[in-house]
């Protein structure tokens, strides 16, 4: 019954939707048509009178010769409104990535982009039973409007996994909202930003776009000490005061810290489902480009991330504490003759840690591991495009990449801990990734990557994964 209604209202919605759209596109086409008659009109009588009078009346031939431009660009926005110039260059605007940024590009009205990634995984080595797996990792909705010149709206949404249903082979896929905010553009310097917003740490967490990365897999770092993607509600001031200095600065609400975990912070994001909004936290980042080809950059957040939950055990007492977390990170960028390097360092630092680590929630999840104090990771990452090299002149991208990544999330934890509780000092590892990409055309990619995982304690499955995606 489910399915027949749900058939029986997308073929409504069609059917209303397409004598609306079909009847804005012949109006268009009739303003259209009538516009390139009237060129012509002009044309013709440009030509006349620089036949005829070009020496007794050249302000005439100025005027027809201005008008005539006029009409040209209402010909050439008329012709973008009908047809979308897919061949236009994509560009990032605001912080967001450069298929997200296509509401900013348009005159007016709605704007539709979006991207997918999928890739095959193989163990290598070391196995340990790690399957192989063939993933749709995700497919997302860019939907933007744009109501006039300085109210813009543009939201994403993700479908991970390729369905939300269970399968004889895996769990559950997910459709969720990345990001849905609505941007003041008041001044260059100041705009301001309200809603669902991406919070603005780290290359990945607002560029996660899969042409713009190299690998299968957004970097480690970028994972578990940042832990993309990283969105919440808030608000906040974005702009560029300065050529090439551009900063954001948001209050979010906090992460819960009956999420952390031994390992990463991502299971204490609350992404706007619902979130506990007891505390709230600042983050800022600034950008700095003093040349085209370098951008240096850093992020911070400070906040209490207690969320106003009682911690510990019944045995011991449970307290209420604010779980104040800093996160710092500072990155650096360079892109000259084909070349590319990225490298990036995080740092993180939790108040209360000892009271986590105590906490019956908490140590279930964990399996009695305790709750580091202190989070370090950072990578370096070089790529270098050698198309130009074997086939001059094309448009084509191919460049063989290498990722060093180190990680530490147990890197100090509290001197005192319960019996039975742990340090693992499994979470410190070392990673070795090795790849290919491949660009046909700038907004489709093809990727092929070796990764090895050292840990202190035992190695992980070396892995092959080849795969891609695409931007429009």
């Amino acid at each position: 019954m489910f399915r027949k209604k749900t058939s029986a209202g997308v073929l409504m919605l069609a059917l209303f939707v397409t004598p609306v759209g079909a009847a804005e596109d012949s109006e268009m086409r009739h303003k259209l048509d009538a516009l390139e008659r009237q060129q012509e009109h002009f044309s013709d009588e440009l030509r006349r009178l620089r036949e005829e009078v070009e020496h007794t009346a050249p302000a005439r031939v100025e005027e027809v010769e201005r008008r005539q431009g006029i009409m040209t660009e209402e010909l050439r926005r008329l012709r973008e409104a009908l047809v979308l110039p897919e061949t236009k260059e994509l560009k990032s605007a605001y912080g967001l990535g450069p298929a997200a940024s296509k509401v900013y590009g348009i005159q007016r009205g709605l704007s539709i982009g979006g991207y997918g990634e999928t890739n095959f995984r193989a163990a290598i080595s070391d196995k340990q039973g790690t399957r192989n797996e063939f993933d749709f990792l995700r497919f997302v909705l860019y939907v933007g409007y744009k109501y006039n010149d300085w109210i813009v709206f543009n939201s994403e949404t993700e479908f991970e996994h390729a369905t939300t249903e269970s399968t004889v082979s895996s769990g559950d896929g997910s459709v969720s909202i990345e990001f849905a905010s609505v941007d003041f553009l008041l001044h260059p310097a100041a705009n301001v930003r309200a809603g669902l917003v991406l919070v603005p740490m780290g290359f990945i967490n607002e560029i996660h776009e899969p042409p713009f990365f190299h690998g299968n897999v957004r970097a480690q770092v970028e994972q578990q000490i940042i832990p993309s993607t990283w969105r919440a509600n808030g608000f906040g001031l974005f702009g560029e005061p300065l050529p090439g200095l551009q900063y954001r600065t948001y209050g979010i609400t906090s992460l819960n810290a009956k999420g952390f975990a031994p390992n990463n912070l991502r299971e204490a994001r609350q992404s706007g489902n619902r979130e506990r909004a007891h505390d709230w936290s600042w983050v800022g980042r600034v950008d700095y480009a003093p040349i085209r080809q370098l951008t240096l950059g850093g992020s911070a957040l400070l906040g209490d991330q207690g969320q106003n939950q009682n911690y510990g055990n019944p045995e011991d007492g449970l307290v209420q504490v604010g779980v104040f977390t800093q996160i710092y990170e500072a990155h650096a960028e360079g892109r000259t003759h084909g070349l590319e390097v990225r490298l990036l360092g995080a740092y993180v630092d939790i108040d209360d840690a000892d009271q986590l680590s105590r906490d019956t929630e908490i140590l279930k999840e964990t399996k009695n591991t305790a709750i580091g104090e202190v989070l370090l990771g950072g990578y370096g990452e070089i790529a270098y495009d050698i198309m130009p090299l074997l086939w001059p002149g094309t448009t084509h991208y191919l460049a063989p990449w290498f990722r060093y990544s180190w990680i530490d999330t147990q890197n100090a934890v509290p001197s005192s801990l319960p019996a039975g509780v742990r340090r693992d000092p499994g979470q410190r590892r070392e990673i070795y990734e090795v790849g290919l990409s491949y660009k046909p055309i700038p907004q489709v990619i093809f990727k092929l990557d070796y990764r090895v995982q050292d840990r202190r304690e035992g190695d992980l499955p070396d892995e092959i994964r080849l795969g891609g995606g695409f931007v429009f």
